[in-house]
């Protein structure tokens, strides 16, 4: 087969997607991974063939100068109207649901992905993908897929906001009268289908099917779309395990990590990095902080006990841990699981909470507010999570719960049945000859 992937130029996003890339090439099938120009070389570094498609455009410098651009919530954690997958039934409302959908539309998604779709589109008619998985948010990749006849699949890595916001949507829609049954998502892809020779479907929404990173424990689903599980890889891109990380440690080492979107986009950390390594300075363990750069100079000392680095390969890192302090990134948190690690969490953006949640519920670790956290409580919380058993329990828990999801070389079978049976079924795919 021919397997097109592509997603817009976020480098956390392409490090969870390269693995099944990798899985596909190597069980014999044709893999490009298309994306914005800029984004070329990271895709290259990865060993996977790139294609460059349309012109270069960073959301996150729009995010700079607006952080509001997407319409976060005051209370941090997911944005509108994609919060709704963290709220009650009875606070969902279709005035809430349909005006978020107006402003992503306009703000984010068009941002994301008319840079890419026509150039995309040109690439699938050239090169006949017969699967297309594509990030989320990059519905420029349904796109192609439905002008080529392709089968197509989101390859999701974090919390299903975007399928259970649409799922609230279209129930509350059935609702409205006909007149006020306003759609920005359907006109929006529905004008592309139509430009390149299709119809608007829901599929350009949610995809045909979602290969989906998040076990179920920690995630939220759409009632009526097909998840196929895959586990997650860690992969944090190319790296060198320094020799200090080969010894063992003469004590309890802990990992400190607050991710690599929010300082790779000249962002900064939500918690006082510092007060944290103060707190913890007494205490008879290792900490090993990775930190940016641009954050290390902010720094005014560092404890005895603690090493600073600018980057380590996590899995690595985390093999010599006792427990792991980060933001709840999926990959960051995907990665503490699978070593069966307890883990605090200091989540703010996006679907972070919720992910971290869903940690607390199964018992692996705690979660803090990081613009209420104290380095006092960063303590207290690590003190737990060394002495409690309870979370060494919880985290094996997880860890099983995790590996239980296929790996990407197990899934390739899967994939392969799943576009048979999307190929067969499509009627453009038949006028393909």
């Amino acid at each position: 087969m021919r397997i097109l992937f592509t997603a817009y130029p976020e480098r956390t996003h392409f490090l969870l997607m390269a693995p099944l890339a990798w899985a596909l090439r190597t069980a014999g099938h044709e893999v490009r991974f298309a994306s914005q120009p800029k984004f070329t070389e990271e895709i290259t570094r990865a060993g996977l063939t790139a294609v460059p498609v349309g012109r270069d455009r960073d959301l996150w410098q729009l995010l700079a100068r607006d952080p509001s651009w997407l319409g976060e919530t005051e209370r941090g954690g997911m944005p509108l109207p994609y919060d709704v997958a963290d709220r009650p039934h009875d606070e969902i409302t279709w005035e809430y649901l349909s005006q978020g959908y107006a402003t992503q539309v306009e703000r984010w998604h068009k941002t994301s992905n008319v840079p890419m779709v026509g150039d995309l589109v040109e690439f699938a008619r050239q090169w006949r993908p017969d699967l297309v998985i594509w990030e989320p948010l990059t519905y420029a990749g349904a796109i192609a897929a439905e002008a080529v006849g392709a089968a197509h699949a989101r390859l999701l890595f974090g919390i299903d906001m975007y399928g259970v916001a649409r799922e609230h949507f279209l129930r509350l829609k059935a609702e409205r009268p006909e007149a006020e049954r306003v759609d920005p998502m359907a006109d929006w892809l529905g004008a592309y289908a139509r430009k390149y020779g299709t119809e608007f479907r829901e599929e350009l929404v949610t995809g045909q099917f979602t290969v989906d990173l998040v076990p179920e424990c920690l995630q939220r689903r759409a009632a009526g779309l097909t998840y196929v599980p895959l586990r997650c890889t860690p992969y944090g891109g190319p790296a060198v395990v320094p020799p200090w990380l080969r010894a063992r440690p003469e004590r309890p080492r802990v990992a400190l990590t607050l991710g690599l979107s929010t300082t790779g986009h000249g962002g900064e950390y939500n918690v006082g990095v510092q007060d944290i390594l103060d707190a913890v300075a007494d205490l008879d363990i290792e900490l090993v902080a990775t930190i940016a750069e641009s954050e290390q100079h902010k720094l005014t000392r560092v404890p005895a006990n603690t090493r600073v680095e600018s980057f380590l390969p996590l899995d690595a890192l985390a093999a010599t841990c006792d427990a792991v302090i980060h933001h709840a990134g999926f990959g960051t948190l995907a990665t503490t699981a699978l070593r069966g690690l307890p883990q605090l969490t200091l989540p703010w953006d996006n679907d972070g909470p919720a992910l971290a949640e869903g940690v607390v519920a199964t018992g692996a670790g705690l979660m803090m507010n990081p613009k209420r956290a104290t380095g006092r409580d960063v303590r207290e919380g690590l003190l737990r999570l060394l002495s409690e058993p309870g979370f060494r329990a919880g985290a094996a828990e997880l860890r099983t719960r995790m590996l239980a999801q296929p790996a990407p070389n197990d899934l390739v079978p899967v994939l392969e049945r799943l576009v048979a049976e999307h190929r067969d079924g499509s009627t453009a795919a038949k006028g393909r000859g």
